[in-house]
């Protein structure tokens, strides 16, 4: 590594990748606080174990539906201005939450049919927002930065929950306060920061290394050449449209891949403090115990994934993450004891996070351009279906028998489908180190 590509990666990492973490943070705790208001909730707005699942769900029908276009505007008007506009709708209606049992009565709706409805419109909100990060970050670093870029940037959903977790155990207890419950709060205080950030947006990130005045010319002619660089390598084998991007068949194959991927993290997440909460803990100590198996997940999404970019493989660090999730989450079936399930929901949890970013090297290591902002949209809107499938068969199975473990079976089975997808796929890792392979030392 010559000194200059050192210093000016170190830069860019820097100044981008900390404020992208605090908002996905943001992002991701709006969008699964769910779970931990669903322990008050659901006696309020008088919630079923299945009514909940489906409108914890619904939220990625609406996401998918609107995912692939919003990813294409951001693409054309550039990730500052798009993601300013995502984070200030979804902070808007993530507030709204609180306010169902209101909207329902001046509407007239019932309050399941107004939570349906709110996580719907919170759903298109927010589509566009992780995907467009993914292609933000493909303009701003080479392929064989990106397993522990995409690591460190996806670490803040474990601890959206690490953190978020007993945060949100302890908004729970604020019942009464200004008349309203606890749950009201949590959602209250916790869509503040998304409108706070909103603005920050605008004025902090930079929509490609040309127009970096913060970088040195030097560092910005090296960015600019080694991904232009890259960019040809890739395009010069695999040359998509967008519209030939929506119907390849790697493409929707890994969005197959990602679906597996994401339904142990959804549903799982959100019955996850129903399922602790069981063990005879207060709200405040749920919040505690939930907080542990991310804590173990956190550490598995950046360790793996810098071992990824360190050896330069994907494929079996894919394979050996998702086999991980789905064992835990079949040994946290076979037992009833409170620290037992705990461990097993921890190690299961090491692999459900540490896929992740490693999954993400995979598409953007053929896509780029407009087939990139398209592809990885895709991928990542059929892949989120899962988190409507997911928590809608956990809570419905929930019912049906009186436990969640066919649900966490059934979860292991997506898992399982999508590790012998991966198994089966070719990955080109030529592709990443294209572009600084070529560079010449400066």
């Amino acid at each position: 590594m010559s000194e200059l590509e050192k210093r000016t990666i170190g830069k860019v990492m820097t100044r981008l990748v900390p404020f992208l973490i605090v908002c996905y943070f943001v992002a991701y705790l709006d969008r699964v606080n769910v779970g931990f208001a669903k322990l008050t909730m659901d006696k309020d707005l008088g919630l079923t174990e299945t009514m909940f699942g489906f409108g914890s769900g619904v939220f990625f029908l609406a996401y998918f539906l609107f995912e692939v276009p919003s990813n294409l505007f951001l693409e054309k008007f550039g990730a500052r201005r798009w993601i300013a506009r995502i984070m200030i709708t979804w902070g808007i209606l993530s507030g709204a939450m609180a306010f169902i049992p209101q909207i329902s009565a001046a509407t007239g709706i019932s309050p399941e049919y107004t939570f349906y409805g709110v996580r719907i419109l919170l759903g298109m909100a927010e589509a566009g927002f992780f995907p467009g990060i993914i292609f933000f970050l493909t303009l701003w670093f080479p392929g064989v930065y990106r397993g522990r870029i995409v690591g460190m940037f996806m670490a803040a959903i474990p601890m959206s929950s690490v953190i978020g977790g007993p945060v949100s155990g302890y908004l729970l207890g604020m019942d009464g306060v200004a008349g309203m419950a606890g749950w009201q709060w949590l959602y209250v205080l916790e869509a503040l920061p998304a409108l706070i950030l909103s603005v920050v947006v605008l004025n902090y990130l930079t929509d490609k290394p040309s127009d970096a005045q913060w970088l040195n010319a030097d560092e910005r002619g090296w960015l600019t050449r080694t991904l232009s660089t890259e960019r040809a390598v890739r395009e010069s084998k695999h040359d998509f449209s967008v519209m030939q991007t929506l119907s390849n068949p790697r493409v929707l194959a890994l969005a197959v891949v990602y679906f597996g991927a994401v339904a142990s993290n959804y549903g799982v997440g959100f019955f996850m403090p129903t399922i602790v909460k069981a063990f005879g803990l207060s709200n405040a100590m749920t919040g505690w115990v939930v907080a542990i198996p991310y804590l173990v997940g956190a550490i598995g999404m950046v360790w793996w994934s810098k071992r990824s970019d360190e050896k330069l493989e994907r494929k079996n660090h894919a394979v050996i993450a998702l086999a991980v999730a789905a064992i835990g989450l079949v040994l946290a079936t076979l037992t009833e004891d409170p620290v037992l399930k705990m461990l097993a929901f921890s190690f299961s949890a090491f692999g459900v996070f540490a896929i992740l970013p490693v999954f993400w090297t995979l598409p953007t290591a053929f896509l780029s351009g407009p087939a990139a902002a398209a592809g990885i949209a895709v991928i990542n809107s059929i892949g989120n279906l899962s988190g409507f499938a997911g928590p809608f068969a956990m809570g419905a199975i929930k019912d049906a028998t009186g436990s969640f473990n066919g649900g966490l079976l059934l979860i292991a089975a997506f898992v399982t489908l999508a590790l012998v997808i991966v198994m089966l796929l070719g990955h080109d890792t030529a592709l990443e180190k294209a572009g600084v392979a070529r560079q010449p030392a400066e």
